[in-house]
């Protein structure tokens, strides 16, 4: 993504503040004057190469709103162009301007400021809209051209006098990290209060600095202390994880259970593989052995990138063992006896072709809640709504493509409508305490109302279900895999029920890490058995769900060798601990995210190298070389209890966000605190200082004690992203003791007067550009695949296939949702067509419209849509189709002769001057692709 703007053009700002925003990696690129390529600026140029011209129309595409809110957003962004930025030009421009308060400009901040009674921001946060998007559109671009113009300190002391909620509007927006970390004009130190340098001088002179508690085997809950259980979603063991995988679950937990550990709670991290399922079972007839063997291999290779990731679990287990088969069995009899449990004559599909009934996982169709075409048969993609096979509108066997007929068949069911209400108050009680991607999954599960869930199959691996009769059945892996946690913690140690189910005065906080399509068994299943069983058992607290991660824009996938696999990271050569670090930076804790590879190098080269790399560095060779490698006595001025004040407050930051598993925060107020003592350093100059007088020399050596101690808080604050570096730094450091790496709340003093220093190495080195390019290469589809065959071998013609069935699937849902039937049935044919010449490419099978000539071949265009007398309506449905459109044309440039898409050219254009007739403007084209999807 590239921002092209001139010099100080303070839209520009906008697009930048949007993208930080939405963690999109982008390019700003500054445009001379003269340059007469882009028409206006700033544009905004997103991957597929469509360019914006409009700020507002970027800012929509960056940070799409609700549909509830949109017109509002649209009215205040209205606002700011043809009232508030004409009348800050005509006062700002004035020769002898009005006093404001007079002016047309106060009139129309009054305006602004009863808007904002009772709000913090003029768009609200919206049960639909994403925490990442608090700052909209209109809150943004009306900030910036209020903050880009007027907001001198005589105009911003008027404000807060006599327009409170202006007031209050514009410092909650300048406290968010993103505000604070957008361009701005280079600042001495910044300024704090006596009260925060009275705190800190407080806190340096009189503060104990605790040990980290070592903890024994068995590691159990304690009376009186605060005891964190802490699990990520088990991996499938069907395959390698993925970074997605990785960030998403055993990482993200991991991070946190070291942060819990250095606050001395007493913490167990637990996780392990989910082996049963009807996807072990495929992956062994692909295989063609039996599932037992893909476990244990991929349980191997799943503990080994782990271990290779610093991935430290207390206890990392599986659930094909005799502990898991006693629990879930008794689970089953104690629900059942409860009264939770039913049993019910099914129809189940059954491949009269494979003589087998279909697992869900065996089963693809066409969603009959968003009309998803290729559904599985036991959740669907589109809609992230569980379904059942039998349901499925069209379905077919994935083994063999046929349809399968139903068969009925006696299953047993887990009465969720008996447990709603309680599940209901239940979630009452804690969804506070859960990340947004997690409330927005279970409210919408709740609100739709539940329904009786069958928890048998017939299939043979898995847990056999313990009652006469149904012995050739075995437990669904939904019901089985969530006590996992309680088996492999069995398996950790006997007294394992101290932490399922504890007495009565030991409070347990259950903190559980997953991606989103792992909620609903997270936030309604696992809950509904526990409370089913009416034993007190510990229910989850906090429940951390993350959005997905992307790779290049892409999605994972190990088929087509793209991406990086948790057994490709070591072979980059880049340290886990980078990994790690640039991973829980990009986390996607409330939207998708990117993996980028000339991302993951500049951030590594300035943030890791340059800034705390670098900050840590100095100070230790200072001391090195100038002070014998001892920490100098401390004679602190205001400048240096300044320095300590403005850490104290990322250091309160940092936890407040650790506390709430807010990750990359986290690692943002780390990174603060190095920027403040690189620019303290900076200002102190201690290399001019100690080559001076005696006094001088004291100086110098105040400095580098502060900057010294400062490095060991950054040690202990780091330890939870980067455990190798921070071992490291801590040794140079002198802290050989394992005691050491406590997060206090407070700072104090970690380093005594003369405490001796290790020997100072860098911690970090630089990623070439070529390194780069090289990996980016080599995980962009040309590595070999699991069956050891290049992946960039696999048909063109296949990977053109897919990506127009993604297209026009997207394409399909986008007209369903909105048009009628005699719109998007044409649609769907194509996207059948489609399907069948990818199935018939697969299949060996010879067609006729595999090999016509470029000049017979039949391009579908995108039709544009019948206006419905809405006009915004019309134009928002016209800028897709034109993208869409757009797209079309451009792929069959690249690929066909002109025969094919001039007609294609035409169409597009009959769009575009039915855009300009609607608009009395020149197309302003939205590439929907970028999108979050809702």
């Amino acid at each position: 993504m590239i921002i092209s703007t001139n010099e100080n053009n303070p839209n520009a700002l906008k697009l930048i503040i949007a993208a930080k925003l939405i963690q999109k990696t982008f390019i700003v690129k500054v445009v001379k004057s003269g340059d007469a390529v882009l028409g206006r600026l700033p544009t905004l140029t997103v991957s597929s190469g469509l360019s914006l011209f409009s700020v507002s129309s970027a800012l929509r595409l960056l940070l799409p709103i609700s549909k509830e809110l949109e017109v509002l957003n649209n009215r205040w962004l209205e606002w700011e162009i043809s009232q508030l930025q004409p009348t800050i030009l005509s006062y700002t421009s004035a020769r002898t301007p009005k006093i404001l308060q007079k002016s047309d400009l106060w009139s129309l901040l009054k305006d602004l400021n009863s808007e904002l009674k009772n709000k913090q921001y003029l768009i609200e946060e919206h049960s639909n809209l994403s925490p990442a998007f608090i700052l909209s559109p209109a809150d943004i671009s009306i900030w910036v051209s209020l903050w880009s113009t007027i907001l001198l300190p005589d105009i911003r002391n008027d404000i807060s006098k006599d327009l409170s909620n202006v007031n209050n509007w514009l410092i909650n927006i300048e406290k968010q990290p993103v505000i604070q970390i957008s361009p701005t004009k280079e600042k001495e130190m910044e300024t704090v209060s006596q009260e925060e340098l009275h705190n800190v001088e407080k806190s340096w002179t009189t503060g104990q600095y605790p040990e980290v508690k070592e903890n024994s085997y068995p590691i159990l809950p304690k009376k009186g202390e605060r005891n964190i259980l802490v699990t990520s979603a088990l991996p499938y063991v069907n395959n390698v994880p993925h970074l997605g995988n990785i960030i998403g679950c055993v990482l993200s937990a991991d991070i946190f259970a070291r942060y819990c550990r250095q606050r001395n709670y007493n913490t167990l991290y637990i996780s392990g593989t989910d082996e049963y399922g009807t996807a072990t079972e495929a992956k062994a007839l692909q295989e063609k052995t039996t599932p037992q063997v893909i476990c244990d291999k991929f349980f191997d290779i799943h503990n080994d990138v782990y271990r290779w990731f610093g991935i430290g679990f207390d206890y990392f287990g599986r659930t094909t063992t005799p502990e898991q088969t006693e629990i879930v069995q008794a689970f089953f009899l104690r629900i059942k006896s409860q009264g939770y449990v039913s049993s019910e004559t099914v129809e189940q599909l059954h491949c009269e072709s494979c003589d087998r009934f279909l697992a869900d996982r065996f089963v693809e169709g066409t969603c009959p809640r968003c009309k998803y075409e290729d559904a599985r048969g036991d959740q669907c993609d589109g809609c992230s709504h569980l379904v059942n096979a039998v349901e499925l509108i069209n379905p077919r066997c994935k083994m063999c493509n046929t349809r399968p007929v139903i068969k009925n068949s006696i299953q047993f069911f887990l009465d969720l409508p008996k447990i709603e209400k309680r599940l209901k108050e239940y979630s009452i009680t804690v969804e506070k305490e859960w990340s947004s991607v997690a409330r927005a999954v279970s409210k919408s599960w709740l609100r739709d109302g539940l329904k009786p869930r069958c928890i048998t199959r017939d299939l043979k691996w898995g847990i056999p279900v313990p009652i006469e009769g149904f012995e050739n059945k075995v437990f669904y892996v939904w019901f089985d895999a969530p006590f996992g946690y309680i088996s492999i913690t069995k398996r950790y140690t006997k007294e394992y029920k101290k932490w399922w189910q504890p007495l009565q005065d030991t409070k347990i906080d259950l903190c559980q890490f997953m991606a989103k399509d792992n909620v609903p068994f997270h936030a309604i299943m696992f809950p509904a058995y526990l409370l089913a069983a009416n034993q007190n058992y510990t229910l989850i607290k906090y429940l951390m769900a993350t959005e997905y991660l992307n790779y290049e824009d892409k999605k994972f996938s190990k088929s087509r060798g793209i991406g990086v696999f948790g057994t490709d990271a070591r072979d980059t050569g880049i340290p886990a601990d980078v990994w790690r670090f640039y991973l829980a930076y990009i986390r996607p804790e409330t939207q998708d995210s990117n993996f980028n590879w000339v991302d993951l190098a500049t951030k590594n080269n300035s943030e890791l190298l340059n800034n705390l790399g670098n900050f840590v560095n100095r100070a230790l060779v200072f001391s090195e070389k100038f002070f014998n490698s001892t920490v100098p006595p401390i004679e602190a001025e205001e400048a240096d209890w300044t320095v300590l004040a403005l850490a104290q407050r990322e250091l309160s930051c940092y936890i407040n966000a650790m506390e709430q598993a807010k990750l990359r925060d986290g690692l943002k107020y780390i990174l603060a605190i190095s920027k403040h003592g690189n620019q303290y350093m900076q200002f102190q100059q201690p290399w001019v200082k100690v080559k001076g007088t005696d006094d001088n020399k004291k100086r110098a050596g105040t400095v580098i004690a502060i900057c010294c101690n400062l490095a060991c808080l950054l040690s202990a604050l780091l330890a939870p992203f980067m455990p190798s570096t921070a071992k490291q730094l801590r040794s140079q450091l002198g802290l050989s003791n394992k005691s050491y790496g406590y997060i206090p709340e407070t700072i104090t003093n970690m380093l005594p007067t003369w405490h001796k220093i290790g020997k100072p190495n860098p911690l970090f080195t630089k990623i070439e550009d070529q390194k780069i390019e090289m990996l980016r290469k080599k995980y962009d589809g040309q590595q070999e695949t699991n069956n050891g065959i290049s992946a960039n071998k696999v048909s063109d013609e296949s990977i053109t296939l897919e990506a127009a069935i993604t297209k026009q699937g997207n394409l399909v849902r986008e007209l369903k949702a909105k048009r009628d039937k005699s719109i998007w049935q044409p649609q769907v044919e194509i996207l059948l067509d489609l399907k069948k010449k990818l199935n018939d490419l697969k299949n060996n099978v010879n067609t006729s419209e595999k090999k016509l000539p470029a000049k017979n071949k039949k391009v579908e265009p995108i039709h544009a849509p019948e206006q419905n007398g809405d006009a915004l309506t019309d134009v928002m449905a016209l800028e897709m189709a034109i993208a869409k459109q757009g797209n079309l044309v451009r792929e069959l440039k690249a690929k066909e002769d002109g025969s094919i898409w001039k007609p294609q050219v035409e169409i597009l254009l009959e769009m575009k001057q039915r855009l300009m007739d609607l608009t009395g403007t020149a197309p302003v084209v939205v590439d929907k692709k970028s999108k979050k999807k809702k």
